[in-house]
């Protein structure tokens, strides 16, 4: 083989490691990935079932209902809402009508099975998607109101 066709094997070999490796950085970060959904998008089936995933939003008023260790309750973006259930201790913050991040899976039967419930930590604080969804969900209430 002539030097200048190992150099050019040589290079070729390099680039074909360095995409592998940029191949496989890719494909843990896409496994390892949590994506945020509201509950319009879980209604809309644009979150995936059977796979870790968070839903944001408001804990519904008069939702909460607690047997023992297991809480079950209602996250709403004021357009669709949730239902959830959580085993485990919730934080204090956790209120009605707060702000809350739940992470798990949504089940078949369409109940969010969390693993970790998060609450607000101060009065602005809400996960980005929720807040656009709520505001997108207040013009679309202000549209129908002024249809009528």
């Amino acid at each position: 083989m002539k030097p200048r066709h190992k150099k050019v094997a040589i290079a070729l070999g390099l680039l074909a490691v360095v995409g592998a490796g940029i191949g496989l950085i890719l494909n843990a970060f896409n496994s390892n990935i949590q994506f945020s959904y509201t509950p319009t998008q879980i209604a809309a089936k644009e979150a995936p079932v059977g796979r870790t995933f968070r839903v944001g939003g408001l804990v519904e008023a008069g939702t909460v209902a607690r047997d023992g260790v297991t809480v079950r309750f209602t996250v709403t973006d004021t357009s669709k809402t949730v239902p959830v259930r959580y085993e485990g201790i919730l934080p204090d913050l956790f209120k009605e009508g707060k702000g809350v991040v739940a992470q798990g899976q949504l089940g078949a039967d369409g109940v969010f099975v969390a693993r970790e419930v998060l609450a607000k930590h101060d009065e602005n604080y809400m996960p980005p998607e929720a807040a656009d969804a709520m505001q997108r969900a207040a013009k679309a209430k202000a549209l129908v109101q002024a249809a009528r």
